[in-house]
């Protein structure tokens, strides 16, 4: 069930818990992909740190070789006896070819102290020619002046030239691949001069970038000012044109990073430029971070599932915790419901729960108060509802019976009347029984017993009646005025219709419901009919009034008599007790009177006993 958009449960714990679950898992959630949000970020930028760390940390080592090579040459250039070679007009002159044998001498502990030299190489503008190695054989003079690092040393005027990595050819039938630095000598007043070379051993860039190690597929590559590639992994691809980078973009890049796609993946670039114009680039692959992202959305999302676990149990037990006192107060509501009154709510805390356990202790409390004064109101009304009903019993008896009484003192029996007028003496005695509700049986019965006997009398050889009744329940106490009711009945509505001499029989016996009484006659009976439509209305049987005018059903006197009876004993004794009729049509009736086995208490206040 819904209202106003939210769902209601029929429990508050279930709503709470529910409320409570959540609230923990909206913030759960929103903590989790936070986290996951900071630590990727986190990842990426350390990330980005670290490759510019390496990037940097090569660019420094590589500016650390070259600037090694630049010093290498300034210290050969600044050799004296290299630079009296460069100003002798013959350089084939037994001392040119002496100071030759020098300089060689020196180049040669120059490259033998350093393993990233590849060789050194001076060409004199005087023909001199002077490398480290005496025995190989060089190019000859005009083809090592027409080579590219020459020319360009020439146009640098002085200042050091840094080639790309190359194929090298100085020597006959030598072929090495190196990085050159090239720097023309400063010329002389007599316009002596020349230009030196040092070669790098490219294997020392190589390891250099081979060594540092950028995830599972990163790299690092370097490039001259014009976008050649120095040095890369994979540069005879590159070259092939099998694979590609984004060189152009790479050189009009600042230094810093920046992603783009190359050969159909995306590639993150970080670029550093060196103080000579060699650029150098970290590849990291954006793939490889979404790795450590899902390692981080994995970690993520187990501690989520433990704290979410953690937070759904804690809710679950501030849920019972919160509702226990609504539960107890629940319980002893459904004891008011019940009909127990003396119920009392646990006031454990002064909250709003607390205030509604006070509340419902005082209204138990009126309730019950309100629930015995209506008991109370509903007793008196019960008493004065039977003293009602007797007092109309008491004068339909006495109408019927003076009705007899005149009609004998009409026909002069003198003697009937005194003896009619004595037993009505005697019956109005016993009836009052000194303004007690409940009488002995045998006094019951000897009232019943002086009513035969009036009626007998007015009815000569109409009837005849006998008792009979167990001896040990004479002592039992019913109402009274009971069986004067059915006696009359019976001659009203069974034998006085009945054409020969009927029976009129009084029993007592102990039954399974307590006591039960039977007025049986064999007069007319009644319309087996009429019957089931009396009990289908509750009410009891009765035929129609006599002939006379003084029966006791409920057309005769106003419907008093046998209802009245019933109602008395259902009043007094509940719905278990009461009146029950068979008759069948020309066979006579039966009227059975159940009621509880009775005893006198202290004040004359019966208990019962062996109540069905």
């Amino acid at each position: 069930m819904k209202m106003n958009g939210l769902p209601k449960f029929k429990s508050i714990h279930t709503s709470i818990a529910i409320a409570f679950s959540s609230l923990i898992i909206c913030a759960v959630l929103a903590m989790s992909f936070n986290s996951f949000l900071l630590s990727s970020e986190a990842v990426k930028r350390n990330s980005y740190e670290h490759t510019g760390q390496l990037v940097e940390q090569v660019n420094a080592n590589v500016e650390t070789y070259v600037g090694n090579m630049e010093s290498i040459a300034e210290l050969a250039l600044a050799d004296e006896k290299l630079r009296t070679l460069m100003r002798l007009h013959d350089a084939d002159s037994p001392e040119g070819l002496a100071l030759t044998a020098e300089v060689s001498a020196f180049f040669g502990s120059i490259v033998r102290s350093r393993e990233d030299i590849a060789s050194i190489l001076f060409i004199g503008s005087n023909g001199s020619l002077v490398s480290n190695r005496e025995e190989s054989a060089l190019k000859p003079y005009h083809e090592l002046m027409n080579q590219d690092w020459y020319k360009a040393a020439k146009e640098a005027g002085g200042e050091s030239v840094i080639s790309s990595s190359r194929i090298q050819h100085l020597f006959e039938d030598e072929y090495r691949w190196v990085v050159s630095i090239s720097r023309e000598a400063e010329r002389g007043i007599d316009g002596s001069g020349g230009v030196l070379l040092v070669d790098l051993n490219y294997n020392v860039i190589n390891d250099l970038c081979k060594q540092i190690h950028m995830g599972n597929r990163g790299y690092v590559f370097l490039l001259d000012p014009t976008g050649d590639p120095i040095y890369h992994p994979q540069q005879q691809l590159i070259y092939s044109g099998l694979k590609s980078e984004r060189f152009d973009d790479i050189l009009q890049a600042e230094d810093g990073s920046f992603e783009a796609v190359s050969d159909g993946a995306a590639k993150l670039y970080t670029v550093r430029t060196s103080e000579f114009g060699w650029k150098v680039i970290g590849v990291n692959y954006p793939e490889e971070l979404v790795g450590d992202k899902k390692e981080i959305a994995l970690s993520a999302l187990r501690w989520g599932l433990i704290c979410l676990v953690f937070g759904l149990a804690l809710s679950l037990w501030l849920s019972h915790t919160l509702t226990k006192p609504v539960k107890k107060l629940d319980v002893q509501m459904k004891k008011v419901e019940r009909g127990d009154f003396a119920v009392r709510a646990e006031i454990e805390s002064p909250n709003e729960i607390g205030k509604l356990a006070r509340t419902f202790n005082l209204m138990t409390g009126k309730i019950k108060d309100l629930m015995e004064q209506v008991m109370w109101e509903q007793e008196d009304k019960r008493i004065s509802e039977l003293k009602a009903l007797q007092a109309q019993i008491h004068p339909h008896f006495l109408y019927n019976t003076l009705d007899s009484i005149i009609w004998m003192a009409e026909m002069d029996k003198r003697d009937d009347v005194i003896r009619m007028t004595s037993a009505l003496s005697k019956l109005l005695r016993s009836s009052i029984s000194k303004g007690e509700e409940l009488v002995p049986l045998r006094q019951e019965l000897a009232h019943a017993e002086h009513y035969l006997v009036i009626q007998s009398m007015r009815y000569r050889g109409k009837f005849a009646y006998s008792i009979e009744v167990e001896e040990e329940l004479l002592d039992q106490y019913v109402l009274k005025v009971l069986l004067q009711p059915l006696v009359e009945n019976a001659i009203y509505h069974g034998i006085k219709n009945k054409a020969d001499q009927g029976r009129i029989v009084i029993r007592g016996t102990a039954c399974q419901d307590g006591l039960c009484l039977q007025v049986e006659d064999d007069g007319v009976g009644a319309d087996a009919e009429k019957v089931k439509e009396r009990l289908a209305r509750g009410r009891l049987y009765s035929g129609t009034s006599g002939s006379d005018g003084g029966g006791s059903g409920p057309s005769g006197s106003g419907g008093l008599g046998l209802d009245n009876v019933d109602h008395r004993i259902r009043l007094n004794y509940g719905e278990p007790y009461g009146l029950h009729f068979e008759s069948e049509r020309d066979e006579g009736t039966t009227v059975t009177l159940r009621l509880p086995l009775l005893r006198e208490s202290v004040g004359s206040s019966p208990d019962r006993e062996g109540e069905g």
